[in-house]
């Protein structure tokens, strides 16, 4: 797994910054009592591309980064596939601190750290956001529409956040659900969605 990307001078990444901070002085739910570390997200304050996550698993509390664990794994191989590294886009997590047992978050849980992943998502402002798995999608879209019918198929962030509205949405499967229901047909499908994101912003391979 590659080094924490180091955090730049650009005014983007300084107001990351400073979201971040805010981040860590939060107690508006239970979660921060409970975790080790904070996972605010990271990768490229100018990226085209945001992967968002439902919530840090245990590697990724030890470590206070997202997605390096064995989901993480996958997905860092799913983003080079896409002819990028790690350090070229964005990942971060609805939640920024783990659940007790990596449990689903409750909606108590995400709507406060709904807001943060917002204010991180306006300051980068990406041509395409990928949601991973249910709980991303749902907070990020509004719906409880599940995974299975959304995925592939082209979205756009709700008009109720005008800094947001009409941002491109791509929801697929969490990596940790492939890594549960790994078949040839789940792969395809995702690698499938990924393909369309990279039409999208111009990447071939």
């Amino acid at each position: 797994m590659p080094p924490a990307p180091a955090k730049g001078d650009s005014e983007k990444q300084r107001l990351l910054n400073e979201v971040e901070e805010q981040v860590g002085k939060c107690r508006r739910c239970g979660l921060r009592q409970g975790c080790t570390n904070v996972v605010f997200g990271e990768g490229n304050p100018d990226a085209q591309i945001v992967f968002v996550g439902e919530a840090p698993g245990e590697e990724e509390d030890r470590q206070g980064r997202p997605f390096v664990g064995r989901a993480g794994e996958l997905l860092t191989k799913q983003i080079n596939a896409m002819g990028v590294q790690r350090s070229d886009i964005y990942i971060a997590n609805v939640c920024k601190c783990r659940p007790p047992g990596n449990r689903a978050p409750l909606a108590d849980e995400v709507e406060p750290c709904r807001e943060h992943l917002l204010l991180q998502l306006r300051i980068i402002r990406p041509k395409v956001i990928i949601t991973l798995g249910n709980p991303a999608t749902h907070a990020l879209l509004n719906t409880t529409v599940g995974i299975t019918r959304l995925r592939g198929q082209w979205q756009k962030m709700p008009d109720t956040d005008p800094d947001l509205a009409g941002i491109k949405v791509m929801p697929t499967f969490h990596p940790a659900y492939l890594l549960r229901a790994y078949t040839e047909d789940n792969r395809r499908k995702v690698w499938s969605d990924l393909q369309e994101v990279m039409k999208e912003v111009g990447l071939k391979r």
